[in-house]
Order: C-alpha cells, then structure tokens, then sequence
C-alpha cells in the first residue's frame, strides 16, 4: 500500500522526536564542560553524573540505609498504580450508583464537583494525620487526585451511551443491573480509561510530593536525600529517571488504550 502524497512516512516523526533529543544531550554535556566547574556543579552533565551514580553501584543514602535505585524506582511504580487502579474501579463503581439511582446523584453529585478541583497535594497534611507517613499515604494522595475527576468523566461517558442500545437490552430481558453490566460498561470504559492516562501526569506529580514528605524510598525520595546531601548529581539523576519512567509508562497506558480498549461507541 503506497502512501498518501503529502503524508510523511511513519517512522519519521520517531527519528525526529529521537535526534531533538539527542541534540538536547549534546549540548547540555557540551555546556557542563565548556564552562567551567561553576555551571557542572549546578547543572551537571549526564556524564558526570551517570558516572557517579554507577560509582556507587546504583545506591542511594549512607551507609546501612542506603536504598536501591531499582528498588525506588518500583516502588514509586506500585504506589502511583495501586492509587489509580483503586481510583479507576471507585470511579466506575460511583459512577454506576449514580447512573442507578437519581437520590444518590442529588446527593452525591454535588459533593463530587465541590471535591474534585482540589489538588492532590491538598490532601498531604490531612492524610499524613490519618495514615501517618508510609505507603498509604502515598496511595491515598494519588487516589484523591484522580478519582473525583474519573468519577465525573464516568457519568460523563454514561449519558453519550445510546438509548437504543439499552432499549434493545431491555428488550432482550435485562434487567437495570444486567444493562448496566453488559452494556454500560463496555461503552464508558475507553473513554474513561482515556482521562485516567490524561490523569496520569497529575497523579505522578502527587506520588513524588507524597514521597518527598518523608518516605525513605521512591524516586521522590531520591531528589529529597540530594537536597539534603548537596548532592546535584544524584538530585540530576532523580529528574531524568522521573522522566523517562513518566514517558515510558505513558506510553504504556496508551498501548492499553490503543490495542486492548480500542473500540468506540
């Protein structure tokens, strides 16, 4: 199949996207060492501060205490996931109640639009009471900056399903709760798992704010311990694996999205 005349070709948005990124690491390794110690110091170069990293065998800390990175890193990767998966099947749960029941709307929906512009780091000092500073705290924070937003688009998604498609449910015998399930459902779900990847970037944000109040792991707690040590490469370090970990699970929501919920209503 010949391409559209007009259309670039598919792998070159790829190799462009790859080589501004390259261009950015050339020129930030050519400006740590061209311009003395001063700007290293503060913007340190990928290569001084990869080096470093490896020196000390991929660690963070002092002495006993000192953390894994690869550990950090999955333990972010649990906190942010545990916090959306709990936040997405609320949000679905809330928003088939709501859809069932039009008491339950009166009361709730109103509650829900009060809650859900407030940022998640909000929540930090009332959860840090509640939980105390762990993993639940983390999860929690994570968990209030998504769900009232889903729970929103949820009912959101509900009112777009056709009313054909519940009237010949209907038809077929099923009851409220059987359309819901079998119809419902699989209409509101793409779409709802679209703003829980456009979500993402908040609740990544919310994760590392949490990680930074106190924990002893995670990648937040990583760019705390190099503030508190000096530390610019490891604080450098931090940043760069918070981005690619952030890009590479991006993408990992929109391969969800693409190849498994790709259907539409």
């Amino acid at each position: 199949m010949h391409r559209q005349a007009g259309n670039p070709p598919a792998w070159l948005p790829l190799v462009t996207g790859w080589l501004s990124l390259g261009c950015v690491l050339m020129v930030w390794e050519w400006a740590g060492h061209s311009s003395g110690s001063a700007l290293a110091a503060i913007l340190p170069p990928p290569s001084q501060f990869l080096r470093a990293i490896a020196q000390s065998d991929f660690k963070v800390g002092l002495g006993s205490q000192a953390e894994s990175i690869y550990a950090s890193v999955l333990s972010t990767f649990a906190r942010v996931f545990a916090g959306m998966a709990l936040a997405f099947v609320a949000a679905v749960l809330t928003g088939a109640l709501l859809s069932l029941s039009r008491v339950a709307t009166w009361s709730l929906g109103p509650i829900l639009r009060l809650l859900a512009p407030i940022a998640p780091i909000a929540w930090i000092p009332t959860a840090i009471v509640v939980f105390g500073i762990g993993n639940t705290t983390a999860v929690f924070i994570v968990f209030m900056g998504v769900y009232f937003i889903l729970t929103i688009a949820t009912l959101a998604e509900i009112e777009r399903v056709p009313q054909e498609f519940l009237t010949v449910a209907g038809n077929l015998g099923a009851n409220a709760p059987q359309r819901w399930l079998w119809v419902v459902l699989p209409a509101i779900l793409p779409g709802v798992f679209t703003l829980l990847r456009t979500n993402f970037i908040a609740a990544w944000m919310a994760v590392l704010v949490a990680e930074m109040v106190g924990l002893r792991d995670g990648l937040g707690a990583i760019i705390m311990m190099g503030r508190n040590l000096f530390n610019n490469d490891l604080i450098m370090f931090g940043m760069v694996v918070i981005g690619l970990s952030g890009f590479l699970v991006d993408k990992l929501l929109g391969f969800v999205a693409r190849y498994i919920l790709w259907w539409k209503v």
